[in-house]
């Protein structure tokens, strides 16, 4: 049986709020592994989280198994509860939230895992940088908690890249994840932050109360604001295949074709023939070099 007389009431009034984003039986199982894995001295995992909650021998391990496989529940609504929470608990009424926005490689091997590529892994002590598993974009809120007295980032929020896609690209997924932070925080202002990965023009679309700060890149111009866009649509009196050129790279030649006064061209000599011609004078015989069949085009 779960062991709900261990369970402090406080803790048990928090997994409460998360009530909603499951049903009865499903409610019941994500109890009991979060107190698993709470209590817990080994490692994470599924088996693991039921022995720590002392339910090894009550439950069959396919009850936790099938939690994560086949149970009708979001990630996404189990997450953005979450961040309701930790922003009413945690953070003051009217100031910021700031949420840090990166990605962590969780290595894993074979053909039939979904969404694997090779992607790039800091921790790699290769010099290629590089590992092959699932890569996940992660969000988290930072902030001071006053029992620790440091700054902390709590994870809320996850998305898996898929490589090959632009609905499942990093930054299409920090988007998201940022709009959808930012809608159940109404009347908050939300700062991203995030790495030179995360610097694109997908995340120009974010809610007017959410900021992004990234670093800048490396084809910046700081020295003068951005020129106006270009009209694609050619210019009158210039030929069509040449508008997308600048002015120093074209023909004038050509371009006075489609002008209605045409200026003089000047002559271009073509087939150019050399004949030489021998000339004596005394002990000394020159060479004249003649041209012939000069002609103007």
């Amino acid at each position: 049986m779960l062991p709900e007389s261990t369970v402090p009431p406080s803790f048990a009034a928090l997994l409460a709020t998360f009530r909603p984003c499951f049903t009865a039986p499903t409610f019941r199982t994500f109890c009991a592994l979060v107190y698993g894995m709470l209590a817990g001295s080994g490692r994470r995992t599924v088996c693991g989280m039921l022995v720590g909650a002392g339910l090894s021998r009550a439950w069959r391990h396919h009850r936790a198994h099938r939690f994560f496989s086949r149970a009708a529940w979001s990630p996404d609504e189990l997450g953005l509860a979450l961040v309701r929470l930790v922003v009413g608990l945690l953070v003051p009424e009217g100031q910021p939230v700031t949420v840090a926005v990166d990605d962590t490689l969780y290595h894993r091997s074979g053909h039939s895992v979904h969404a694997a590529s090779w992607f790039h892994d800091g921790s790699a002590t290769s010099t290629t940088k590089a590992g092959f598993g699932n890569n996940w974009v992660i969000a988290g809120i930072v902030l001071t908690i006053p029992l620790l007295g440091r700054v902390v980032c709590l994870l809320v929020l996850a998305r898996l890249v898929c490589t090959g896609t632009v609905d499942a690209s990093r930054r299409k997924l920090a988007t998201q994840m940022m709009t959808k932070t930012a809608e159940n925080l109404p009347g908050r202002m939300v700062h991203g932050v995030g790495d030179a990965a995360y610097a694109g023009k997908e995340l120009c679309s974010l809610p007017e109360n959410v900021t992004w700060t990234t670093r800048v890149r490396t084809d910046a111009d700081l020295s003068k604001p951005a020129p106006p866009e270009r009209s694609q649509a050619p210019h009158a009196g210039t030929d069509r295949r040449r508008a997308h050129l600048h002015p120093r790279h074209r023909d004038p030649l050509r371009e006075d074709h489609h002008r209605l006064r045409s200026r003089p061209h000047l002559p271009v000599a073509r087939g150019f023939q050399l004949q030489t011609r021998a000339v004596s004078s005394g002990q000394c015989t020159a060479r004249i070099v003649l041209g012939q069949g000069a002609r103007q085009a």
